[in-house]
């Protein structure tokens, strides 16, 4: 698994009862997983299909540095299956999993479009 981004907890991620607000991470994770998804399909028209149990296993709390990591699973004929593991920078704690993000590549009139992509690619080797 690859952490590409890294996230600063601030009191306006916090949820009432003063830890990472669980909505705010979603947020941060389906961003991450469209931007993954695009880089590798090579195609800025992509949607989030289908997202598969979430497993909450800590939380974080204010001051905390969180990295989100993203890992293909399985490339479909139009869609990429990722996979999702949060964690806390310092500590490694795991926070939160998620075994299934489907993204699916989309054409200009909004319909699945084939992507053609079977491997990982990175943009370094594409030039």
């Amino acid at each position: 698994m690859r952490f590409h981004t890294r996230k600063w907890i601030k009191p306006e991620d916090l949820n009432a009862n003063g830890t990472l607000f669980g909505g705010r991470l979603l947020d941060w994770i389906d961003e991450e997983a469209a931007l993954y998804s695009i880089v590798q399909l090579e195609n800025q028209k992509v949607v989030t299909k289908y997202i598969s149990e979430i497993d909450f296993k800590a939380s974080a709390k204010q001051g905390d540095v969180i990295e989100i990591g993203i890992k293909a699973v399985k490339f479909g004929h139009a869609s990429l299956t990722l996979s999702c593991e949060v964690r806390n920078m310092m500590t490694r704690e795991t926070i939160i999993t998620i075994s299934n993000i489907i993204m699916v590549n989309i054409g200009k009139d909004g319909k699945p479009l084939a992507h053609g992509k079977t491997e990982v690619e990175f943009v370094k080797d594409r030039l």
